[in-house]
């Protein structure tokens, strides 16, 4: 290791930072968010893609064509192919903002370090904290109500808890996740490798459980909820830019993950293989299952938490709550905890390091989560649902994330031209400004053009298709931003090559 001055280098294209204590010793950097070394770079396509099934087989994936259908007037048919298109479009931002990742080993709060700048990524890194966070609540409630419901037929006399015993699982179910990320990245492969198969399992055997009672081509038969003779066209692109949404916060910190890929064709098959075909089939499973519920259990139920309890078999009724638990940790841990941790240790990283990051996660998410725990426990009466929060609150907060995936893929690929000076993203007053301007404005200028759509109900389009807007109009301007503010385009160095690092060091 050096001992006073950091280097980058090239082993076989992907850069590992070599680091010494002007590094080491600068207040940007700690451990936890340090690039990974060739040795921590072992995630193979495999686990990539593992980890995929295991974030996309979750309850609110399940609940997605039911929202399709009530809440933007598509039929069963349109829905499922909006999730499948979807999917396969929010590949883009995620393959191309997972490079820098995988390319450097960085983080994502160190990413945005360079289009943002030292400081001023603190603003991005809270905005996508905040909806992990409240993302995390949600996913802990249903996992809570898993284990409230697993607990109910163990136990009696545990279901005269009634939504004290859910308040109850909440907490539990949180700190199960909690401890998952605490003990590191190489327990989330092990999770997500794991429950992979188990969940692909239980969702062919649901899905075999459902089929006898119902008819595909009733399903598919079924008009559609908007007006008799409305254009498709508004409604679909509208709940398309939803489901885009619904992974908008993942196509930001992708490099959280990609760091440890062994290569970019491992980043880019894995995601490929993972993505798109499991979130199809658990949302198809989701359309199944509530269509065949009135038959299964004599009414229309969209929870397969509240289905499956219905089940007249304690032994099933079991297992089928521990896979649940198993799927919600899988989804909870990678999706709504690594993030706003990685993000939070962006603050001060001497002072908050990943287990603190952790702890304040899980805060975050209960305080965003009080008055649905609240309600629960019968402190206050009933008011706005957790499902209304879930399809309003949050999936129009994602779309403000749109911008950022924007300006990150054009600053590394445009600006950067693929070249970080990775010393100084965690250095001040070096290579990269505390706050950088361009970065900003092009946030600012999508951001302030959507709540204008929402305040004064004028240019709906911006805000219906707020994802591609956003992501379009902030790189856009980012580029212009870029080229008129700045002189330089901080173009990092060419790392060494790991021959000349070896003869430098004998």
């Amino acid at each position: 290791m050096p001992e006073t001055t950091s280097q980058m280098v090239d082993r076989d294209g992907l850069i590992e930072l070599e680091v010494g204590n002007d590094v080491r010793n600068s207040s940007r950097f700690n451990e936890d968010i340090a690039p990974t070394q060739a040795s921590e770079r072992t995630w193979t396509k495999w686990n990539i893609a593992a980890l995929w099934v295991g974030m996309s087989i979750c309850v609110p994936t399940y609940t997605l064509g039911g929202v399709l259908t009530a809440y933007f007037g598509l039929s069963v048919g349109e829905a499922l192919f909006a999730i499948l298109l979807a999917n396969i479009i929010v590949l883009i931002p995620l393959t191309l903002n997972a490079f820098p990742g995988t390319k450097f080993g960085i983080p994502f709060p160190v990413v945005l370090r360079s289009s943002f700048g030292i400081l001023g990524s603190n603003v991005p890194c809270l905005v996508r904290a905040l909806v992990g966070c409240g993302w995390f609540g949600i996913q802990t409630m249903f996992g809570g109500l898993a284990i409230h419901l697993l607990l109910s037929e163990l136990v009696p006399a545990w279901a005269a808890l009634g939504g004290v015993g859910e308040v109850i699982g909440f907490f539990v179910f949180g700190a199960m996740n909690l401890y998952v990320v605490i003990r590191g990245a190489e327990s989330i492969k092990w999770l997500e490798t794991l429950a992979a198969p188990l969940l692909l399992a239980v969702g062919i055997g649901l899905m075999m459980w459902a089929w006898p009672n119902m008819s595909m081509t009733e399903l598919l038969a079924q008009p559609p909820s908007r007006p008799e003779g409305a254009s498709v066209y508004g409604y679909f692109f509208a709940g398309l830019t939803a489901m885009v949404g619904f992974w908008a916060t993942l196509s930001l910190n992708i490099p959280d993950f990609s760091r440890f890929a062994k290569s970019q064709k491992d980043q880019i098959v894995g995601q490929v293989i993972g993505l798109p075909l499991t979130m199809f089939f658990f949302a198809a499973l989701g359309v199944v299952l509530t269509a065949a519920s009135e038959t299964l259990v004599g009414q229309t139920v969209a929870d397969p938490v509240r289905l499956i309890g219905y089940i007249d078999s304690p032994f099933w009724v079991v297992m089928a709550m521990l896979l649940i638990i198993i799927a919600t940790i899988s989804t909870n841990t990678a999706s709504n905890i690594v993030s706003p941790t990685n993000d939070f240790q962006n603050i001060a990283p001497k002072l908050i390091n990943q287990t603190r990051g952790v702890l304040i996660t899980g805060a975050v998410g209960v305080l965003l989560m009080g008055y649905d725990l609240l309600q629960k426990a019968g402190v206050i009466p009933p008011g706005v649902s957790l499902e209304q929060m879930y399809s309003n609150w949050l999936l129009g907060y994602s779309s403000l994330l749109g911008p950022i995936a924007g300006i990150m893929a054009v600053d590394y690929f445009l600006i950067k031209k693929q070249r970080l000076d990775v010393p100084s993203l965690y250095m001040d007053d070096h290579a990269y400004p505390a706050v950088n301007i361009a970065g900003f404005i092009a946030f600012g200028v999508p951001v302030l053009l959507t709540l204008m759509s929402l305040v004064t109900d004028t240019m709906n389009w911006f805000y219906d298709y707020g994802w591609f807007t956003g992501s379009a109009l902030g790189a856009i301007v980012y580029y212009v931003a870029s080229q008129v503010l700045s002189s330089s385009p901080q173009v990092g160095p060419v790392p060494i090559m790991a021959r000349d690092a070896a003869e430098q060091r004998s």
